[in-house]
């Protein structure tokens, strides 16, 4: 899921909550860049209980924390730490789905008809092209969820979603826009979807097909596709949500959820090393050829900046990064690279709903790429 963090913080402003300390800690081939430090401080500060980071650049590997991995403790957030990528899980999608595009299992100009019949009204004008980059025009099914800080959102917890069932919630609404193609809005419901071709293509559930495709190969250590299991295992910092009941706003811990909820677009766990490690694989053209990942880039609607699962943003200093973000509620996080792989990083934070940290995040993006 993406973006939820916006409203969020607009509800919960008053929120009682105070920022926990900005105790930063790091590991690096070179000296602590003091810039960095202080950027991850402030990231802290404006709106999250802990945060983490990897910046890869010319002068080696900085790894940084700031603030506790657990409310009302000291325990420092673990640099290794594991954690909820959100959407960035649609940027490993995207790459499956593209690999198979490119060994002729299927084809971005399918349509959703050919490969799930009668899954969504009128799939016979959509494509998986217009699936991978927003532009289908089929309504979020996050927005029929009840989501915090209503407390009837703790009632999804344990619960398990089918894939048929999230999209069945957006296809009882009117698309956002038709026809498909004409604009761009965001939709969790489309890389459902694509779970469901890519096991249809392939033969074995999307989950396997990343893990086969991207993470054994790459060996990202750290990663995994966690289906319906409701654990992070390893070291990882705790993650909450705010809820309202009694008059007042509380932060409930909600390190633990069955991810089913976050569907095929928003399920996985991972690090920051190993969200580095992917970027670098595939800008590279480890896991695709140069002109899947020219398609990769290029926006269904001109002048957006998402193409098929892969994001782009300019920093102050003019410079290009292509990655994404994700916000899985409890946990988020942003991976971005140049081009030429001169400058990576990838920060994760645990909100507390504060306030926003956005901006603050931007200005460490643009600190470890601009200096």
């Amino acid at each position: 899921m993406k973006r939820v963090s916006r409203v969020l913080v607009t509800a919960t402003t008053a929120l009682a909550v105070a920022a926990a300390p900005a105790v930063a800690s790091a590991e690096s081939e070179e000296k602590d860049p003091p810039g960095l430090r202080g950027r991850l401080d402030d990231v802290v500060a404006t709106g999250a209980v802990g945060a983490l980071a990897e910046v890869r650049g010319e002068h080696g590997v900085w790894r940084g924390t700031s603030g506790v991995a657990e409310r009302g403790t000291a325990r420092e957030v673990p640099v290794e730490g594991r954690f909820r990528a959100g959407s960035v899980t649609k940027t490993f999608l995207a790459t499956a789905v593209l690999q198979l595009a490119d060994e002729d299992r299927l084809r971005l100009d399918d349509t959703v008809e050919e490969w799930l019949p009668g899954a969504v009204p009128d799939g016979d004008g959509i494509t998986v092209r217009r699936l991978l980059d927003h532009t289908s025009g089929l309504y979020d099914y996050r927005k029929t969820l009840t989501l915090p800080p209503d407390p009837g959102f703790l009632n999804y917890r344990w619960r398990t979603w089918t894939a048929d069932e999230l999209v069945g919630r957006a296809v009882a609404n009117p698309p956002a826009f038709e026809p498909p193609g004409s604009e761009y809005a965001y939709s969790n419901t489309g890389y459902v979807l694509l779970g469901q071709i890519v096991e249809e293509a392939a033969g074995r559930p999307y989950g396997e097909e990343i893990e086969r495709r991207i993470i054994r190969p790459l060996r990202l250590s750290g990663t995994e596709m966690p289906g319906e299991s409701p654990w992070i295992g390893g070291p990882h910092p705790r993650g909450y949500i705010p809820a309202e009941w009694g008059g007042r706003t509380h932060l409930v811990d909600f390190t633990e959820m069955n991810p089913s909820l976050l569907g095929a677009g928003g399920e996985l766990i991972s690090t920051t090393e190993d969200l580095n490690l992917f970027v670098a694989a595939l800008l590279d053209g480890r896991l695709l050829p140069e002109d899947r990942l020219d398609e990769m880039m290029t926006p269904g609607v001109e002048g957006e900046t998402y193409g098929l699962g892969l994001a782009w943003r300019d920093t102050s200093c003019g410079v290009r990064v292509y990655g994404n973000d994700g916000d899985a509620l409890s946990y988020q996080s942003w991976t971005y690279s140049t081009e030429d792989l001169q400058h990576q990083v990838t920060i994760a934070l645990t909100p507390n709903f504060t306030g926003n940290p956005d901006k603050t995040v931007d200005a460490f993006l643009d600190e470890a790429v601009c200096g």
